[in-house]
């Protein structure tokens, strides 16, 4: 029976669950935001992590989520460290964090939708 998932499907679903646990209880920076992986994707040859993650902030600031981005990337030898220590592998990925703003998209069309129907409905 083949495998339903390739080796870097597997191994981007543990990073992005040890990531998050290491975020949430390792690093203790109080100007981070509440942190969520949303995926992450490894290239072919497993150097490089690209970890997407969407940022709650309470304001909705550009500035925070620049800021929770800045430092995440300044951790990511850390927390490649520490995912070292976790995972079965011989070379722990780099680790790239990049914003996911499927989020706001996705709220913004519903948005638009909405408002979309209620014009239709008043016409």
């Amino acid at each position: 029976m083949p495998a339903e998932f390739s080796r870097t499907q597997r191994l981007g679903e543990q990073i992005k669950r040890d990531l998050a646990l290491l975020i949430q209880r390792e690093l203790k920076d109080p100007r981070i935001g509440m942190v969520t992986v949303n995926f992450v994707d490894l290239s072919k040859d497993l150097s490089y992590a690209d970890v997407n993650i969407t940022v709650l902030v309470a304001d909705d600031s550009d500035e925070k989520i620049i800021e929770s981005l800045t430092i995440l990337n300044e951790a990511s030898t850390f927390l490649r460290m520490e995912l070292g220590r976790l995972l079965k592998v011989r070379k722990v990925p780099h680790l790239r964090f990049h914003y996911d703003d499927s989020l706001k998209r996705g709220a913004r069309i519903n948005a638009l939708i909405h408002q979309a129907l209620q014009s239709d409905r008043h016409d």
